[in-house]
């Protein structure tokens, strides 16, 4: 893009950023008043439903002020799981409108779930274009705000793909990353360096090895990938097939060695065109750098956003490595499937959440699962306490459980902002030590420090079998068995520091040794190729806890053993 495109481009979504951004900012300043206003809009607009209708929402309604709102709220509608609205879903994909919410959904957008079966999220036309639309423009404006030149080159996106199928009456499902990024301004996504289509190339070696031959020709300023562990996957992609994209760019061809589908190969190959100077320009970086990162062929990079939290801050230092200086990294945000729940206003990781948009309540972290747990709305929320979100939406989800812990840690115009921590499961426990994933990560961490073995990638099982825990870890360099042993025994002890439950079952015997497991190089890149391949998981935003009891999971990694 040029300079006066791109002043062009800025003036536009600044002018429709910019109305977000005050949007955003009155709603953050008061977010009671908000979030009043946003409940009584759900409930005018889902009242005359089925589910409306069975859970009184015109009393509800009737509330005089925002406490009695809530308060009758709560007394109508219970917390919900997937499975407590899944019935009513169903209706909808057999074609049933009104069922939910007025009328019948837009799209489903489905998730990669914990099991093979996905939950179906609807997503309505007033959602679609309230939420996302808006969203993204405030997204873009923020990154605007922070590196005016952002469009002065191309963009990089990883996202799902949009279209998956179709639900029994036609509606369409799938990816709510690739629903977002298709509600982008349309100049901005003309500006990706691949086609959607790339997206459907089943193959997961040959669809990174297309996106970066398209992606690494030109001169990239934005990426989006929300997940920061598909950058170190993009940066390995590159070390294997570096004069393989250099050949196909300075052709104009894509590899034929590449195993892309026909009918795909057939719409992408009349979109390349010779390019020697650029393939001249990698080979002399190559010849120059001897290893070719990113700063090297994305040297003008302006924005990177990726999560940044929770059990993707193992990949953050290994990212930032090979990162230009300027590039300005952005948290994602906490945002999901079911619900884009706000943003991260300036460069921490903390969300602050689009009170206008939708109603969230939290349930303090020791709390979570008592019936009688007490729901705080976000104007209570208290800094460095953790809590688990339910959101509700215009898109059918009432009070629905996140299952995640999120932290809050910061306040942005009087709204309390939170980061993720986990999901609400990634606490585990055979015999009370309820141990849980932050732990196990700050253990390994602490014994790579004492015994100076790097541990890039690491995982953990609750063998109930076993009597005890199976720890899965990757090395940075090689090792003996009495290395792997000693390092263990490392992680181990730092477990008991950190946990005295766990300290007191280890010494009386309750709870074996942790056993240690030697795994390949890459193994979470080759664990996600498994799941993808034969779980159907998507890249995009694919999810991982650290430490878990899941007998599937567990028995994918036994085969990525060294």
């Amino acid at each position: 893009m040029s300079v006066a495109s791109m002043l062009k481009a800025n003036f536009l979504l600044g002018v429709a950023g910019g109305l977000e951004y005050l949007k955003f900012n009155k709603a953050a300043a008061n977010p009671l008043r908000s979030q009043e206003k946003t409940l009584r809009g759900i409930l005018s607009y889902a009242r005359d439903s089925v589910y409306g209708k069975e859970h009184d929402f015109g009393y509800i309604l009737q509330a005089a002020d925002a406490q009695e709102l809530f308060r009758r709220f709560d007394e109508k509608v219970p917390a919900n799981e997937y499975a407590d609205l899944e019935p009513y879903i169903e209706r909808h994909k057999k074609g049933e409108a009104d069922v939910l919410f007025p009328g019948k959904p837009l799209i489903y957008a489905t998730t990669s779930g914990t099991t093979s079966r996905p939950k179906w999220i609807p997503i309505t036309q007033k959602y679609f274009s309230d939420v996302y639309g808006k969203r993204s423009r405030l997204w873009l404006f923020i990154l605007i705000k922070n590196r005016p030149k952002i469009f002065l080159g191309r963009g990089f996106s990883i996202v799902g793909k949009t279209v998956e199928g179709h639900a029994p009456d036609g509606t369409v499902f799938g990816s709510v990353s690739g629903f977002a990024q298709g509600n982008t301004p349309g100049f901005v996504r003309a500006l990706y360096t691949n086609p959607p289509i790339v997206y459907s190339i089943k193959d997961y070696t040959a669809r990174y090895y297309t996106l970066m031959r398209m992606g690494i020709e030109h001169d990239v300023t934005l990426i989006v990938s929300v997940n920061p562990s598909t950058m170190i996957e993009l940066q390995k992609n590159v070390d294997i097939y570096f004069e393989e994209y250099c050949k196909d760019i300075e052709n104009g061809t894509l590899s034929k060695e590449v195993n892309i589908e026909s009918e795909i190969r057939a719409e992408l190959e009349p979109l390349f065109k010779p390019n020697p100077a650029r393939a001249e320009e990698l080979r002399r970086i190559k010849a120059e750098k001897g290893r070719v990162v990113l700063k090297d062929y994305w040297p003008n990079l302006q924005v990177l956003t990726t999560w940044k939290c929770a059990n993707t801050k193992i990949y953050l230092d290994d990212v930032a490595d090979i990162l230009p200086e300027q590039t300005f990294w952005h948290e994602f945000s906490y945002y999901s499937s079911e619900c884009a729940v706000g943003m991260v206003p300036d460069g921490g990781i903390d969300t602050c959440v689009s009170s206008h948009h939708h109603y969230i309540e939290f349930v303090e972290e020791s709390e979570v699962g008592k019936p009688d747990a007490r729901f705080y709305r976000v104007h209570e929320l208290e800094m460095g306490k953790r809590y688990c979100p339910y959101v509700t939406t215009f898109s059918g989800l009432y009070r629905y459980n996140m299952n995640d812990i999120v932290e809050v840690g910061s306040i942005y115009k009087g709204t309390p902002c939170f980061h993720l921590i986990g999901k609400a499961g990634g606490v585990v426990s055979l015999t009370g030590e309820k141990l849980s994933e932050a732990q196990f990560i700050d253990a390994v961490k602490t014994a790579c420090g004492k015994t100076g073995i790097q541990s890039p990638f690491h995982i953990g099982f609750l063998d109930v079998k076993a009597k005890g825990y199976k720890f899965y870890y990757e090395f940075a360099q090689p090792v003996t068995p009495a290395q792997v042993e000693t390092f263990n025994m490392a992680v181990d002890a730092a477990l008991k520091d950190l946990n005295i439950e766990y300290a007191s079952k280890r010494d009386s015997l309750r709870l074996d040794a942790p056993e240690p497991f030697v795994l390949q190089k890459d193994a979470f890149e080759k664990f996600k190729g498994i799941m993808m391949a034969e779980e159907g998981s998507r890249d995009g935003q694919f999810k991982l806890n650290l430490l878990l009891q899941d007998e599937m999971r567990h028995s994918k990694f036994k085969r990525l053993l060294k």
